[in-house]
């Protein structure tokens, strides 16, 4: 009885040991990215803490078929929310993640744009070639409540969300970014991916 339980005790402990090294990387690039600030910049995005993994949720895509959101894990994320009938300050903000993920340049395969409609409106045909490259799922907007969550007094389509490789919700651009703040925005993303260049790659 007693060599049961310390074959478990030792299985919990090996267990532990190898989330821990899995999760190693990520929490050093935070760490980099976050605390380690030699010229004392300040983050333009607001940290999620304690961070939010995607939820184990069957969507659907434009053309009706089933999509996990656990299978966008393994690659930075970019994800904007919105109605499909994606009225200015929604086309304006799917221009900004589609301009963001563009200007990272050769790191920009890294990062993969999402775009998670709330109802069922028919998206508007316009934008349909701008989308061509993201990723566009229907996620009924009480299942994205119980996942992403705006600033206080701010809708949730006013945002853009970081997704870490992990599938953790670990950041949140301020609302209704403009051309201006859109510049904070990528020096943000811009330094997320120099912290985890040394772990991240392309690709799932």
């Amino acid at each position: 009885m007693a060599q049961e339980v310390r074959r478990t005790r030792l299985g919990r402990w090996k267990m532990i040991a190898v989330m821990l090294v899995c999760a190693a990387p990520v929490v050093a690039s935070y760490f980099t990215y976050y605390v380690i600030r030699p010229d004392g910049r300040r983050n333009f995005g607001e940290l999620i803490d304690p961070q939010r993994p995607l939820p184990d949720l069957v969507a659907t895509d434009l053309e009706g078929k089933p999509a996990n959101l656990r299978t966008l894990k393994d690659q930075w994320l970019l994800v904007s929310v919105g109605s499909g009938d994606c009225h200015e300050a929604c086309v304006q903000q799917l221009y900004l993640q589609r301009q963001l993920r563009e200007s990272l340049g050769k790191d920009k395969d890294r990062l993969d744009r999402v775009w998670l409609v709330s109802d069922d409106k028919p998206v508007v045909p316009a934008l349909l070639p701008g989308l061509k490259e993201a990723t566009v799922l229907r996620v009924p907007q009480a299942e994205l409540e119980r996942w992403l969550a705006p600033a206080a007094g701010h809708a949730m389509a006013e945002h853009l969300y970081v997704v870490d490789p992990l599938g953790n919700w670990m950041l949140r651009f301020p609302a209704n970014l403009d051309v201006a703040t859109a510049a904070k925005a990528k020096r943000d993303l811009e330094r997320l991916m120099r912290a985890s260049s040394s772990w991240d790659q392309a690709g799932r």
